[in-house]
């Protein structure tokens, strides 16, 4: 009896050091990688759908209608572009960050890359970078806030601050020099010409500059009989012969007049051919940023008297018919054709900047819509996200050599910053919150494009 219980104590003990050493083994191996599986770690890849089914993506469109306006630029500014729905609340993502794909947390990598999407809005009281009362030259009297009824003005005291990197400081003497004898263009909506004025007011540091060149005629920008502007506006800095433009295409795709002796004709929305301009202009270009987003609508459509065409024919797919499916198509043809045209423009470097968020809140803009909020930063002030809010956007220059500049999400957390009820002759009861005050975030942009050229 005695025997067996030393017997059985030896078997346990023996069962145990046999562990002891299986759990050593896995241990061993774990350490050497032989059980690490790298695609645990890899978020989904992003399945462009339904804008209705998209947790990020802007998910509605939207329409454009004239506000009464008196602008330094030949009528610059017009219009405000609204959309049918109000967009989701600003996102508060700080400190951690959201796969796209399942909504699920996981933690920010150990080595982080200079991702300009992500990081944080900090105050930093050496801006703004140009005042909103010296910019006349450049800025339409509609989107400098400070000319209007406004009283706080917190909004223009923030800088995005990226993770794991900084965005250099802006120094405008400094940026004409790395662009001498180059062309930055800006090409897109209204959204893009606030890019474009705001590009104009750093650069001159918001003074008067009579000897900044206007070659607009050589691009084609001249006013029309019975247009409220021209198409666009190119300005030329003598010192080192730096131009920056702005062509007007709200879906960057080429509208043709079907019948061009009727000034009431309809136009031919070509989906699948780029603006003419790009076609006649590209080789003279060094930097684009290309936009679009907010026109894509029936409304705008319709008002326009814009005709869906493909294949150089009236569009009979009823699938790309579709308006969203229609913007993302033409997204990615603008982005394909591009690409496909940067071997021949070895000096060119081309973005796509991702879609500006628009803050309605209780209605849109025809129905009670408005963005009173004046507490910067209300809803958050940082992101960390795997994906861009703009999945059209990001899956149009997935595997291309156009850059995304992806400013959505960042600028999502901005509802503060709109020009909302303060315009200068604003309609009563209707306010803008798709529009920024400049100076404001449309700076944080140019910024974010500077440091990636």
């Amino acid at each position: 009896m005695r025997l067996g219980s030393i017997n059985g104590l030896r078997f346990k003990q023996l069962k145990l050091v046999i562990l002891a050493f299986f759990m050593l083994f896995l241990l061993w191996k774990w350490e050497k990688g032989t059980y690490y599986d790298s695609e645990i770690l890899q978020p989904d890849p992003l399945v462009l759908t339904h804008p209705a089914n998209s947790k990020f993506v802007d998910q509605h469109t939207s329409s454009e209608e004239d506000f009464p306006s008196a602008d330094p630029l030949p009528q610059s500014v017009g219009k405000v572009e609204k959309q049918v729905s109000g967009a989701p609340p600003p996102l508060s993502t700080i400190g951690y960050s959201v796969d796209v794909a399942d909504g699920n947390e996981v933690p920010p990598p150990e080595k982080k890359e200079c991702n300009y999407r992500n990081g944080k809005w900090v105050s930093d009281n050496r801006r703004p970078l140009y005042s909103g009362f010296g910019c006349k030259q450049w800025l339409s009297e509609s989107w400098s806030c400070r000319l209007t009824q406004r009283t706080d003005f917190a909004y223009e005291k923030f800088r995005w601050q990226p993770e794991a990197c900084e965005v250099p400081e802006f120094e405008a003497s400094q940026f004409l020099r790395r662009m001498q004898d180059k062309t930055v263009a800006y090409v897109g909506d209204s959204l893009g010409r606030q890019m474009f004025q705001s590009m104009m007011c750093m650069v001159t540091g918001g003074k008067q500059r009579p000897d900044v060149e206007d070659v607009g005629a050589q691009y084609g920008f001249v006013l029309t009989p019975g247009a409220k502007r021209p198409d666009g506006w190119a300005y030329r800095f003598p010192s080192t012969n730096t131009t920056i433009l702005y062509h007007w295409s709200s879906t960057l795709c080429d509208l043709e007049p079907l019948n061009p002796s009727d000034r009431a004709t309809s136009y031919a929305m070509h989906l699948d051919r780029p603006p003419a301009f790009l076609k006649n202009n590209l080789h003279r270009f060094h930097v684009l940023v290309l936009n679009t987003g907010h026109h894509w609508n029936r409304g705008k459509l319709r008002a326009n008297k814009w005709e869906m065409y493909l294949g150089g024919a009236p569009n009979n797919n009823r699938n790309i018919a579709v308006i969203w499916k229609a913007k993302n198509f033409t997204i990615h043809s603008i982005v394909k054709w591009m690409d496909a045209q940067l071997p021949h423009h070895p000096q060119l470097k081309v973005f796509y900047r991702s879609i500006s968020p628009r803050h309605f809140f209780n209605g849109d803009w025809n129905t009670g819509g408005s963005c009173d909020n004046t507490n910067p930063l209300a809803k958050g002030s940082g992101i960390h996200l795997n994906h861009s809010e703009d999945g059209d956007a990001e899956g149009a220059v997935r595997g291309t050599r156009i850059k995304l500049l992806d400013v959505t999400a960042l600028s999502r957390l901005r509802d503060e910053g709109h020009i909302s009820r303060y315009s200068i002759k604003a309609t009563p009861g209707v306010q803008d919150c798709l529009h920024w005050c400049l100076p404001g975030v449309p700076d944080t942009w140019n910024e974010i494009l500077a440091a990636q050229l």
